[in-house]
């Protein structure tokens, strides 16, 4: 395969937030340091959609994008004088910057008050562990203002609200269902693969972004990655959310940027919809990952350590990628925090169905993340560099990481750190997580070796692993024949 390497791309400056350091103190970038390079993830996989955005419509193509999606909603059920509650997640606005989705949100607004003729519309932004983070994105991108004072963040500790379903009394969290009419508005990158294991992807906020914590935990600690997938449908398909139910949009974010929007009346059609690209594009990316033998993996992004981004797939796959997570035939991935409780003192898993965590990562170092999200597991199981003592610090207060500077090294500057993980680690391949969009920034040395590696890549997800994958989720792949799921 020829490709040419490009100058790497810099990501989005630092952001300043209640959970990440001061941006000021984010002097240098990995892309900043010598030998690396970029290759764009179009050339290596040239059937991943155009993107939309970036591009030089900008958020226009979004929101033009959205309307067109729209038009083939019912809205009818709305009436002028109803309220509606349009439900969003903190995880799109960590898609290219947040400006994509904020611009979706906006959208629908404008297109249901265009429609309807109701003018009671509010936003209502789940979010996980970092209570404040919705309230953050809110006031950044202008949306209380543009809800005319209505937009809210939501966290799990919020008040409750009982909903009957099949299996039981779940909890949602109350703000959500306070309207006469839901939207679930949302975003379809494949993020936590290692918990929901894409099964119901599109259905998994009502389990978790509009849920009590009582009720989300069941991912993380009580049923564990694929057995708590029926909850959230259970909610969904309770009598209670079906009364208030309207319609679905979703933002469609690619490894190359923001492919579209989709929408829908009928959740399962467009999880079907979206599933499909989402192992034809995701799972090639995360497949050649999966490939790389061993190498140092940079944090540079402004997401927890879980979520930093390298072309569209979070650090925390990667982390799990000794498996294949998009296969069902495999039980459990090296990192959950289900699985995490099943590591011994040894820090090894105690029952041989735990996958070790991805042994091609021989350190790790962390020029730029943010707290908020229990990630001492990762300096337990990777040598960990860490950039800064301001970068330190933020582990140090945060009541989710107490002990995570107990298991890393602090570095004086990004150089320093990454002369020392290439001493510890005995490879100079360099992979950054740092959200550039439609790139992997990596050095130039990992690149030439994920070159090399993306055509098997294409026609082994293409020919075997893209049906089977969909055959699992009894999902009909058009102009493939049936193969068996196992």
């Amino acid at each position: 395969m020829n490709i040419r390497f490009n100058k790497p791309v810099k990501p989005l400056p630092p952001k300043p937030s209640r959970y990440g350091p001061d941006p000021e103190h984010i002097k240098t970038r990995a892309c900043d340091l010598k030998n690396i390079v970029s290759v764009k993830v179009r050339d290596l996989f040239p059937d991943i959609t155009e993107s939309i955005y970036p591009s030089e419509k900008g958020v226009k193509a979004v929101r033009e994008a959205t309307v067109n999606a729209l038009e083939k909603v019912d809205m009818n059920m709305i009436k002028p004088k109803d309220s509606v509650n349009i439900l969003g997640s903190h995880h799109g606005f960590t898609i290219l910057g947040g400006e994509p989705y904020a611009e979706m949100l906006k959208t629908i607004k404008d297109v249901i008050m265009d429609r309807t003729g109701a003018e009671n519309i509010r936003l209502r932004v789940g979010v996980g562990l970092r209570f404040r983070e919705s309230d953050e994105y809110i006031k950044r991108f202008g949306l209380d203002d543009y809800f005319n004072k209505r937009a809210r963040g939501v966290a799990p500790i919020d008040e409750g609200i009982p909903i009957e379903t099949e299996i039981g009394t779940l909890y949602g969290i109350k703000r959500c269902y306070d309207a006469d009419w839901i939207v679930h508005a949302h975003n379809s990158d494949v993020r936590e693969i290692h918990f929901h294991r894409h099964v119901d992807r599109a259905v998994k906020p009502f389990g978790m972004s509009y849920a009590r914590l009582e009720t989300r935990s069941t991912y993380h600690q009580n049923l564990g990655p694929r057995g708590a997938n029926f909850v959230a449908r259970a909610i969904f398909n309770s009598e209670f959310v079906q009364k208030k139910w309207t319609f679905a949009t979703f933002l469609k974010p690619t490894p190359a940027g923001i492919a579209g929007v989709d929408a829908d009346n009928d959740l399962f059609a467009l999880d079907e919809r979206l599933s499909i690209d989402n192992f034809r594009y995701y799972g090639k990316v995360l497949t050649l990952l999966s490939h790389i033998e061993d190498c140092i993996a940079v944090l540079d992004f402004q997401a927890p350590i879980p979520y930093v981004f390298s072309a569209g797939m979070i650090f925390a796959n990667f982390s799990a990628a000794s498996i294949d997570i998009f296969d069902l035939d495999y039980p459990l991935p090296g990192y959950t925090w289900y699985t995490e409780a099943f590591y011994g003192k040894n820090d090894k898993p105690l029952i041989p169905d735990i996958s070790p965590v991805n042994p091609a990562v021989k350190a790790m170092v962390i020029n730029y993340a943010w707290g908020g999200y229990p990630s001492v597991f990762w300096a337990k199981m990777i040598p960990t560099i860490v950039v800064g003592e301001w970068q330190a610090d933020v582990f140090r207060r945060d009541p989710q990481n107490i002990e995570f500077m107990r298991h890393a090294v602090v570095a004086e500057d990004l150089e320093a750190a990454i002369e020392f993980a290439i001493k510890i680690a005995d490879t100079d391949k360099i992979i950054v997580f740092d959200g550039a969009p439609g790139v992997i920034n990596v050095s130039e040395s990992l690149a030439e070796e994920l070159v090399e590696k993306a055509s098997e890549v294409d026609m082994e997800v293409e020919q075997k692993l893209l049906p089977k994958w969909c055959r699992q989720r009894g999902i009909k792949l058009e102009g493939y024949a049936d193969v068996p799921a196992h």
